[in-house]
């Protein structure tokens, strides 16, 4: 299928989604999956909502283009959650500033704290939510569908993406002079934040930079693994 065709057929889920859930929100992680759903929605002028998840760890490159994507789309402005501050100060008391890097389960603890329940706040009281996850992206990703239920969330949850390559979501980018994280240049194909992400060398997996230290079965933060039956309720 060519880039037009995925284009299109993306163009109609995000459509359907403005319609049948106008309180969905895009999870904009700044990555450059997510600045093509960004650009999308606001050429569209669809009325979908966005929000990001600033864990107290980003790089100072992602601070600019949060900044950037403010100014070049006014009319679809990013609203920003904050891990709770005594869940944060409790885990850096307890475990240390970078204790995330002394096991897989303090790793993930680190996730929680700053991902996971801002990510609850953020998602509570809708219906569903967008995100520019790819299923070429990891192995813990290969069984994603472009549309399921999120049973973790209690929502539905759309991956527009999801059968984009790398070199399509550039190509999209570079066409259309979209603003991009400066780090993508400096072989970050994957951003997350500033102590849990590395550059890649050329045959690495897009992943590779992610919590390097790990296995890559491990390699998801929380936000997007089915802990749960995907079982929409009765």
């Amino acid at each position: 299928m060519s880039l037009e065709s995925k284009l299109a057929a993306t163009t109609v889920l995000l459509q359907t989604i403005a319609k049948a859930h106008p309180d969905a929100a895009l999870a904009n992680s700044y990555g450059a999956e997510d600045m093509v759903l960004t650009d999308l929605i606001a050429s569209l002028g669809l009325p979908l909502q966005s929000f990001s998840l600033d864990t107290g760890r980003l790089p100072a490159e992602t601070y600019a283009l949060m900044q950037q994507v403010a100014e070049r789309y006014p009319a679809h402005p990013v609203k920003v959650y904050f891990p709770d501050t005594t869940a944060t100060e409790s885990y850096v008391n307890l475990h240390g500033i970078n204790g995330f890097y002394q096991s897989v389960a303090l790793r993930k603890s680190c996730c929680q704290v700053r991902k996971i329940e801002p990510l609850k706040r953020a998602l509570t009281g809708r219906s569903a939510w967008i995100t520019g996850l790819r299923r070429e992206q990891s192995p813990t990703r290969q069984d994603l569908a472009s549309q399921e239920y999120d049973a973790d969330n209690g929502l539905e949850k759309f991956s527009p993406l999801l059968e984009w390559t790398e070199a399509e979501v550039w190509q999209y980018l570079r066409e259309r002079q979209v603003p991009y994280n400066a780090l993508h240049d400096r072989h970050y194909p994957s951003i997350g934040c500033a102590p849990c992400t590395r550059a890649i060398s050329v045959g690495e997996d897009v992943r590779a930079g992610r919590w390097w230290w790990e296995n890559p079965e491990t390699k998801e933060c929380g936000l997007h693994v089915k802990a749960s039956p995907l079982q929409r309720p009765v």
